[in-house]
């Protein structure tokens, strides 16, 4: 269980407290400052500890006489000035790693020389609550050491105190939509189907988003064969979710998300390997990403028309799954050749992509989806692959990467590529070789936006079981969330 954080903001640390964490620059000639009014009781211990302030340092004190406190934490931050969006969020998730059992703390902000920005505390206190996050609602034991308490109030000292709790606003609903992905990456496949999903999504409702749930009778006469393809083979019936927030003036176009939902990918047919199969309740991490998007929007009630789709499936394996060689109608008219049943994130993503295109008329669509093993070769696990046909999406996306530490990277496209996915049999197969298969999956992608600036997200390598950092512990990560979020703030708001 997610212990509960309580962040509350003062200008003074009267009052009662079990932990005070004091946060700490480099001064000159090799003195530290400290935030708050303790340096002259922790200069002894500051100096016996060789501790020199330097980014995510801590120096934990057997507390001096005359401080009223079980604890005293100094976190170095470094020059303060230089601390980037992704340096607060460490420095957050580095003192509740630090927490303990700790139920009442206060965080000492105010570093002499530094003009405490409202904004980058917000982003610190943020780092708190993405640390804390806990997947373990199905342990009835827990492990030795993992007891925490249930409920811990933090206060964070600071003379901004007024204007944090506006900027701190935003970020707790950022934390919430972080919180919901990774819960919606974590759950088993078998209690989150494309059913459950849909029924996550119908929960923004209370936010004021428009939620509908489109069921395969729907889909089929709208022509979704390549996403109900995908579907066939298991009990568990396809769902489509349009989710709707209006915050924008009305004749604004919206902008679109869209997320490949697969709730579990056996990979059919063309079945993938027993070693690791388990991962493949993940494989919905593009649509747990843009419902995350949609809750922080809605919450943070963001000045933007958006709409958000994700098509949600099982790639399952029975008698009636889809085989290799099948030739199947997407929404757009076009056919596509199955060689490869695994290949199906592509085929849910295409209907959705040309049904958002054709009903919407959106400013630009952005899909995400944990789509190929291919980027993770590339890039590795600490970029998600980019590919658009827009230079200006593409820019505006990399840069709210680069802010909020969900780095991109732009992967080529073109004609020759292209061309790989040309069959004999239909208009397209469904892969296009051995060789470039990001880029061909993203190719074939294309085909279904029309000219409509677009981007497409490979996030197969940071979705799930990406490198933990000081603020993100969890097998899901939530990546996506704060990208989209950040996106629309910078650009598409007002």
């Amino acid at each position: 269980m997610t212990p509960a954080i309580d962040i509350g903001f003062a200008t003074s640390s009267k009052g009662a407290a079990d932990l005070h964490v004091y946060l700490a620059a480099p001064g000159e000639n090799g003195s530290v400052e400290l935030a708050g009014d303790a340096g002259p009781l922790l200069e002894k211990a500051i100096k016996a500890g060789a501790f020199t302030a330097k980014t995510l340092s801590t120096l934990d004190v057997i507390v001096p006489a005359g401080m009223e406190v079980d604890r005293v934490l100094v976190l170095g931050v470094g020059d303060p000035k230089a601390v980037t969006t992704d340096g607060w969020l460490k420095v957050g998730g580095s003192i509740a790693s630090n927490l303990k059992k700790a139920t009442k703390v206060m965080i000492h902000a105010d570093v002499p020389g530094f003009e405490t920005d409202p904004e980058a505390v917000a982003d610190m206190a943020l780092g708190v609550l993405l640390r804390t996050y806990r997947f373990d609602r199905y342990k009835t034991k827990k492990d030795d050491g993992d007891e925490e308490p249930k409920r811990t109030r933090i206060t964070v000292v600071t003379r901004r105190s007024a204007a944090l709790k506006a900027a701190f606003g935003a970020s707790e609903a950022v934390a919430g939509g972080v919180s919901i992905a990774r819960d919606l990456v974590n759950e088993p496949a078998n209690l989150l189907g494309p059913v459950e999903m849909a029924a996550k999504c119908k929960e923004l409702e209370a936010l004021g988003v428009k939620v509908e749930i489109l069921a395969e009778k729907e889909m089929k006469k709208l022509g979704m064969g390549a996403l109900l393809g995908v579907a066939q083979g298991s009990p568990r019936g396809a769902r489509l979710v349009v989710m709707q927030w209006n915050g924008g003036k009305a004749k604004d176009k919206p902008v679109a998300f869209i997320g490949k939902g697969v709730s579990f990918d056996t990979g059919g047919n063309s079945m993938k390997p027993a070693a690791g199969m388990e991962d493949m309740k993940g494989d919905m991490g593009g649509a747990a990403a843009v419902i995350g998007a949609m809750h922080v929007l809605a919450r943070r009630k963001a000045k933007a028309n958006v709409i958000g789709i994700v098509g949600l499936v099982e790639n399952s394996v029975d008698g009636h799954a889809q085989r290799p060689g099948d030739i199947v109608t997407s929404m757009s008219g076009q056919t596509i050749e199955i060689l490869n049943t695994d290949a199906e994130g592509r085929l849910v993503l295409c209907d959705a992509l040309w049904y958002c295109n054709d009903r919407f008329a959106p400013k630009f669509m952005v899909n995400l989806a944990t789509l190929t093993g291919a980027i993770m070769v590339a890039l590795g696990q600490y970029h998600a692959g980019l590919f658009s046909n827009d230079d200006e999406l593409a820019g505006q996306l990399t840069e709210a990467g680069l802010a909020t530490a969900e780095r991109l990277w732009r992967m080529p496209m073109g004609p020759d590529y292209d061309k790989l996915l040309e069959s004999k049999n239909a208009d397209m197969k469904n892969i296009g070789g051995r060789y470039g298969g990001a880029i061909t999956a993203a190719q074939f992608l294309k085909r279904f936006v029309k000219d409509t600036p677009w981007a497409h997200l490979d996030i197969a390598g940071t979705a799930m079981n990406a490198p933990p950092s000081e603020y993100s512990i969890s097998w899901g990560s939530g990546f996506g969330v704060r990208l989209l979020d950040r996106l629309v703030k910078d650009h598409y708001e007002g």
